[in-house]
């Protein structure tokens, strides 16, 4: 039980030690997903992902065999795994199914589901989800990564009124997530995938920002002497009900 203890300690000063250098890695290894998506990958660029791809492997493995509990940590990790696995696939290009376009899509559709989860994971650890402010990152690193997919899928010059550049994509990916909606919809695959996660992020923040306005309306009523709260009147009941105890006490004692 010690030696369970101690592992799961040092995982846990691990991952504190590593939070700030792995969100930077990790704000990297977006932009370059991006970049790639939007205008294509450069010798440059593959060295500089390939080496920060080798971090994350190591990284990951050094928390894998300090987990004591390694099937139930694979599990709880698993898109992570797919996120490392899925840019090995470059190194088999010369295999003939992994050459063909819907290969290379569904392998792309996967690539920006993995970096958006890693993402997400770097912006929890170093804001501690923190309100509104944790939201609006989130919601900006969704809408960068999400036009860059739709720009890759649906192209202008692969798809029938598909998207002309990344401001164009960028604009119709805003415009889906705030629920408002355009005249286009995907025609591929693997753009229609994406465009349902984007919708179904769209959603999600809607009713997190409808909550939190509600809270805050209601905060403001609770501060004040007269706000109409509801059950406002069964907690003066409550403490009328404490008071009158708490005097009966008094006088017997």
């Amino acid at each position: 039980m010690a030696s369970v203890r101690l592992r799961w300690k040092l995982l846990r000063d691990l991952d504190q030690w590593l939070t700030v250098p792995m969100a930077l890695l990790s704000l990297a290894w977006l932009l370059i997903v991006v970049w790639e998506l939007v205008s294509g990958s450069t010798e440059l660029l593959t060295t500089v992902g390939t080496t920060i791809w080798v971090i994350f492997i190591l990284e990951f493995a050094i928390r894998f065999s300090l987990a004591p509990d390694k099937l139930p940590f694979l599990k709880s990790n698993w898109l992570t795994v797919l996120a490392l696995a899925v840019p090995a696939l470059r190194l088999f290009r010369a295999l003939s199914f992994l050459r063909a376009a819907r290969a290379l899509r569904g392998f792309r559709l996967v690539r920006i589901v993995a970096t958006a989860n890693r993402s997400m994971n770097a912006l929890k650890g170093t804001l501690q989800r923190r309100g509104f402010g944790y939201v609006a990152g989130l919601t900006v690193l969704v809408i960068g990564l999400g036009a860059a997919g739709m720009l890759n899928f649906e192209n202008a010059r692969e798809v029938e009124g598909g998207f002309r550049d990344y401001g164009h994509a960028l604009w119709w990916t805003g415009m889906l997530i705030a629920s408002i909606g355009t005249d286009f919809w995907p025609s591929t695959t693997e753009g229609r995938v994406l465009a349902m996660l984007l919708a179904l992020y769209g959603l999600a923040m809607f009713g997190y920002i409808t909550a939190t306005f509600a809270s805050f309306f209601v905060g403001r009523d609770a501060q004040e002497a007269r706000g109409p709260v509801a059950g406002s009147g069964d907690v003066k009941l409550v403490l009328k009900e404490v008071r009158a105890l708490r005097a009966q006490l008094a006088t017997r004692t």
